[in-house]
């Protein structure tokens, strides 16, 4: 058997590196070696000496290295209606939009994922997630065209493929036309599932399952979605409890709240993961962290929408999984997840409860590190910086106007402005240089998103 070819290493020194693992380590001067696509090395002071196949260095003075950014939610298409329905909230802005939404095709469903994965990649997300749940008919191949846009851009993904089978007919909200059947909707999930889902350490595109809401989908897809997710070895992802109208929605039609509603679906446990979380009461909490049910908290979105703020402190502190989403840019035109560090900690402490003790700019980071690698299923391979762990990590440049009187650089990152990225990595390979995308043209993805944006308006107007 042939010797297995020495591994390149790169090495990053002279940084402040906040850690993110189970102790919060931080070094305010630090090294960190990586090895082909795994974290060899971390510590204090210089790198050791010595090391062999160091194809790269990388001064990081004036900077903080920290995990990469792990998106949780997200709606990649909405890219493409962006602006419109600005002061709806959560049921009149789906009423205004799901016309225009329901005659996207395979073109417009890679353009909007380039664009907003672009947008992410480029402030510091190495891990990110579509929930595409807009299957119209003769559409095309909407989850192979969002994977590639992934796969093109080098971030790790997870697609969780989604699914609506309740329209107008039934009392859903979206056009008859633009939903699956009970049996379409398992089948083309299933098959998806087979045909990307990479069980692997170091996988860089996984598959959950994930029918859309408890208003768009009927109980029996639920129950069957969730039984199919457990027999294919995958995750589970929902919309839960985001609005205090889809509150009064599960109680009307299915005599009870969203939680009870999901327990009843086989929608609580660990392998599953709820979007919003907005309205949720004690026993609520209670039940996820009983189940280790997680939460992609979306704060931007949530007061976007008017919907609420989450009760992100009670969940911490009762031992449930959370992490943080964008949400799609229909609802958050920024479609960016550093901002969302920021708005977690001060919306979170508008809660009358809490306040200015609701969260501290460590707690936000781990939100946007660890805790989304926790809701994925992946923490044992990202989310923080350790040996062993995937090389999916940031250079965030702290020394300019915008940060370099803070003293403290995670409290300069999340209370700050948004700041530079200099390098971005996953799995090993460099994604972003000095805020710009190194493996796609940034300007022709914004020049086709407005083309599409453009294409799709024309036909929503014309029908």
């Amino acid at each position: 058997m042939a010797p297995s070819a020495a591994p390149q290493r790169i090495v990053i020194e002279n940084c402040a590196i906040a850690t993110v693992d189970a102790n919060d380590t931080e070094y305010a001067s630090g090294y960190l070696v990586v090895a082909d696509n795994k974290i060899e090395s971390i510590g204090a002071g210089a790198a050791p000496k010595g090391l062999d196949n160091v194809v790269r260095r990388i001064d990081g003075t004036g900077h903080l290295v920290t995990p990469g950014l792990v998106n949780t939610h997200h709606h990649f298409y909405q890219w493409i209606t962006r602006g419109l329905a600005t002061d709806h909230n959560l049921f009149n802005w789906l009423v205004a939009l799901y016309p225009t939404w329901a005659r996207i095709d395979e073109r417009m469903g890679r353009v909007a994922a380039q664009g907003s994965l672009a947008m992410m990649a480029r402030g510091g997300v190495t891990t990110a997630m579509d929930h595409h749940y807009v299957y119209p008919r003769n559409s095309g191949d909407l989850s192979g065209a969002i994977i590639g846009a992934a796969s093109e851009m080098g971030v790790r993904f997870t697609l969780a493929r989604g699914s609506m089978d309740r329209s107008e007919k039934d009392g859903g909200l979206p056009p008859d036309f633009a939903v699956e059947t009970l049996d379409g909707a398992l089948s083309a999930t299933a098959e998806t599932v087979d045909r990307f889902h990479d069980a692997s350490f170091d996988s860089m595109v996984q598959v959950a399952v994930a029918p859309c809401s408890p208003f768009s989908v009927s109980t029996e897809l639920m129950k069957q979605g969730a039984e199919l997710a457990r027999a294919k070895g995958v995750r589970l992802h929902t919309h839960g409890s985001e609005t205090v109208e889809e509150e009064q929605f599960c109680k009307e039609l299915f005599g009870m709240g969203p939680t009870d509603y999901f327990e009843s679906t086989g929608w609580l446990g660990n392998d599953v993961w709820m979007a919003h979380c907005v309205h949720m009461n004690d026993s609520d909490i209670a039940a996820f962290a009983r189940t280790g049910t997680g939460v992609a908290h979306c704060p931007s979105s949530n007061a976007r929408l008017a919907a609420g703020i989450a009760r992100v402190p009670d969940m911490l502190k009762a031992g449930v999984p959370v992490g943080l989403g964008v949400d799609g840019t229909a609802s958050n035109e920024s479609g960016e997840l550093h901002t969302e560090l920021r708005n977690a900690l001060l919306i979170n402490r508008l809660n009358a409860q809490h306040r200015e003790a609701a969260l501290n700019a460590r707690q936000a980071l781990r939100l946007g590190t660890y805790g989304g690698a926790q809701v994925l299923g992946r923490a044992d391979q990202i989310g923080s910086l350790e040996a062993g762990k995937l090389a999916d990590f940031v250079l965030w440049k702290l020394d300019t106007l915008a940060h370099a009187s803070i003293a403290d650089p995670v409290t300069a990152l999340v209370f700050g402005a948004a700041a530079p990225v200099t390098a971005s990595f996953v799995n090993g390979r460099q994604i972003v240089e000095n805020n710009r995308l190194t493996t796609v043209d940034e300007d022709a993805i914004a020049v086709a998103t407005r083309e599409e944006a453009q294409r799709l308006a024309r036909i929503a107007a014309q029908a």
